[in-house]
């Protein structure tokens, strides 16, 4: 793939309290990424974007709830979640970047 690709590979981070808590213990850094999306292409893709490096890409698919209004039932998009463990000495602060 080349830097465009993979510059639409990542498609936001996740910031929630378990996300926050997984930077904090073990420098892990979680992203929302798209459904078709390798660990490989996930790995380059960071390192690109963020000039860090890159240990080990973990991906899990996150199934979408299903919703209710008024009598309306309807069901929330699945996608794809990366946590990317980043090598000692590296860090990504999304404040700057």
């Amino acid at each position: 793939m080349n830097q465009k690709q993979l510059s639409r590979v990542i498609l936001a981070p996740v910031i929630s309290e378990k996300s926050t808590l997984a930077a904090e213990k073990g420098a892990a850094v979680v992203f929302r990424v798209l459904p078709e999306a390798e660990k490989d292409q996930i790995r380059r893709a960071v390192e690109l974007m963020f000039k860090v490096e890159v240990d080990s890409v973990r991906v899990l698919n996150v199934k979408g709830k299903n919703k209710r209004t008024g009598r309306f039932i309807g069901k929330r998009s699945d996608w794809k979640k990366a946590y990317v463990k980043l090598k000692p000495g590296h860090d990504i602060n999304f404040g700057t970047a």
